[in-house]
């Protein structure tokens, strides 16, 4: 069942390497969105926008719910790593309560 396993990984592996030849370089004139969104996004954005910073107006306006969503899935993780990091209590020593030396719990 490993060598299967090990079989398919390796499969996969090579198609996806095969995939990545045929992609446009980074940050080529050639692409779609260098061709076709990203003269409309520097030629409206100060009117559509009423900002005169292009990436501003691209962030909030144009791009605002993906913007959205993506800080509430970020305030999200942060808020469970808060809540699972402070909720364990194992190996913690207890605390005492002022002078007397009792233990709070």
């Amino acid at each position: 069942m490993r060598g299967l396993v090990a079989v398919l990984l390796a499969i996969m592996t090579g198609l996806f390497c095969l995939v990545i030849t045929y992609l446009p370089k980074i940050g080529s004139a050639d692409t779609a969105p260098n061709q076709h969104v990203t003269p409309v996004y520097i030629a409206r954005s100060a009117e559509d926008t009423g900002s005169p910073n292009i990436v501003t107006g691209v962030i909030i306006d144009y791009r605002g719910f993906d913007t959205m969503w993506e800080t509430s899935v970020m305030f999200l993780a942060g808020v469970t790593t808060v809540l699972v990091l402070t909720s364990n209590t194992m190996g913690r020593k207890p605390e005492k309560d002022g002078e007397e030396g009792e233990v709070i719990k």
